[in-house]
């Protein structure tokens, strides 16, 4: 049996291992230079292309944060491991699998056909 403290520092670290990601990435999603004398047509599409990945992966990444900032607050509430929407105990394996998680299977399984 997996316990909370073991989620949290699973959460921590994972928290910690994404700022260091958005540190990195932030070079990558500067503004892209547009001076032709200094860069050519398809190297300049290609930034662009690079610079609009890197902002999706950013976007995922903020949205990973904040679900590990949900769930440690939930943790300092004693509500963790709970669904958010049943109020049910989410499966020990399931919060193993991604201790982020705030649906239990059922509630998000009916989430998914909703979207």
């Amino acid at each position: 049996m997996t316990t909370i403290h073991t989620f949290k520092i699973r959460l921590e670290k994972r928290r910690e291992a994404i700022l260091q990601d958005r540190e990195s990435m932030k070079q990558a999603t500067e503004q892209v230079e547009l001076d032709q004398a200094c860069v050519g047509r398809l190297s300049r599409m290609d930034a662009m292309q690079q610079r609009a990945m890197s902002q999706a992966s950013a976007r995922l990444l903020d949205i990973e944060l904040q679900r590990i900032k949900t769930a440690l607050s939930r943790m300092d509430d004693d509500e963790y491991g709970y669904c958010i929407f049943c109020d049910e105990e989410i499966a020990e394996k399931r919060l193993q699998f991604d201790p982020s998680l705030l649906t239990c299977i059922s509630c998000a399984q009916e989430a998914e056909k909703n979207n």
